[in-house]
Formats: structure tokens, sequence, C-alpha cells
């Protein structure tokens, strides 16, 4: 459209685009999945659990989801510093790691944790609050016999138990409580890493959560 005037002509522009960036969503945030849950993936030292979890987190973000890994050493190091391994230490920081996870499940991400959690009621408690806030919570067991955990033994603990050199290790000279009925129990020693991951990813996508 134009106006005209006695000396001038100029041209108004009938519309003009909008660039405000909440109303123009990126191609990420088109892309993002936001359901969130945890994953939690019990079970004894050197089981598989962490080499599972970034597995499956590497196949989720392909697909777009929003993924973190809560690995149990450096929860230790910089949430939990200072708790030591008694009952009541194990179940405090598996409590600070349920709590960080819930809140990150309950924002839209999938939180990840292999974390052995040795005790029913502890893993019972982080169900629990998960259930309170309405949250997707899966229970996974990494259930590899400790005759093979002991046979990896990815950190070397098992090696330095049997040398005297360390007490308190889960499923040797510390009680671990197996689920009793968890949502899925894995055999890591009898398939891949990618065939476990992708025994978690059926079961999230049976659940709607992936």
């Amino acid at each position: 459209m134009t106006t005209t005037g006695p000396s001038t002509t100029r041209t108004i522009p009938s519309a003009i685009p909008s660039t405000n960036p909440s109303t123009t969503p990126s191609t990420n945030q088109e892309n993002d999945v936001t359901t969130g849950a945890t994953v939690w993936l019990t079970g004894l030292p050197s089981a598989g659990k962490t080499t599972i979890a970034y597995e499956l987190a590497a196949r989720l973000r392909e697909e777009g989801h929003l993924v973190e890994v809560l690995d149990g050493d450096e929860i230790r190091e910089f949430i939990s510093a200072g708790l030591g391994f008694s009952r009541e230490d194990r179940h405090t920081n598996v409590q600070r790691i349920g709590f960080v996870a819930e809140l990150l499940a309950r924002n839209g991400v999938k939180a990840l944790v292999p974390v052995i959690a040795p005790y029913a009621d502890s893993r019972d408690a982080v169900r629990k609050r998960h259930a309170e806030n309405g949250t997707a919570y899966v229970e996974v067991h990494v259930a590899t016999p400790v005759e093979v955990c002991s046979e990896r033994d990815v950190k070397g603990l098992y090696a330095k138990q049997a040398a005297g050199e360390l007490t308190g290790l889960t499923g040797v000279d510390d009680p671990y409580e197996e689920p009793e009925t968890p949502d899925l129990r894995i055999e890591s020693q009898h398939q891949s890493v990618q065939e476990s991951a992708a025994s978690v990813h059926a079961l999230l996508s049976g659940k709607g959560l992936a």
C-alpha cells in the first residue's frame, strides 16, 4: 500500500514479521521430548549398570530426549562428600540421589541412575517420593551374579576385598537386598551392552516414556 503526499511517496509495509523468540521455537525445542522419568539401575558393583546407562542415554538423546546420568561416584564426590558406607549413610546417599532424580524427571528429563542402592527400604522410599509427585519411576535390576562381577572387577574392589584391604563390599561382606518385583531384570552376562540397553528402552516404550 502507498500513500502520496504533496512532495513524497513512501511504501508502508502491510505486515512486520515477528522476531519474538518466545513465538519462534528453535529446531532443538521442536525435537525435544519432554516426558521425564527416573530409571534406577540397581545391582552389585561391576554388574554393568553404568555401562548400560550410558548406552541407553546415547540412544535416548538421538531420539530427542533430555537425559542426565547420575553417576554414583560423581554423586559421592559432589553431593554426598563426607558420607561413609554405614547403613545410615548409604540410605542418606540414596535419598539425596532420589531427590535430584525426581526433580530432574519432574521437569522433563530422563534421569538414569546406575547406583547400587543395596537396601530395599531405601529404594522403596525413592519410589514413594516419585509416586507422591506423580513422577514416572522405573526400577531395573541388573542381576549379574557376584562371581561374574568379581571377574570383571572394573574398579578393583573385589581384589582389594580379597586381599583384606577393603571391607563392607556390597554383595560380599555387606548386604545386597535384591528387588523382589523390579520393572525389569537383566542378566547382563548373557547379552551385550546394546541388547541390555535395548531391553530397558523397550520397557520405557511400553510405558509410553520413550
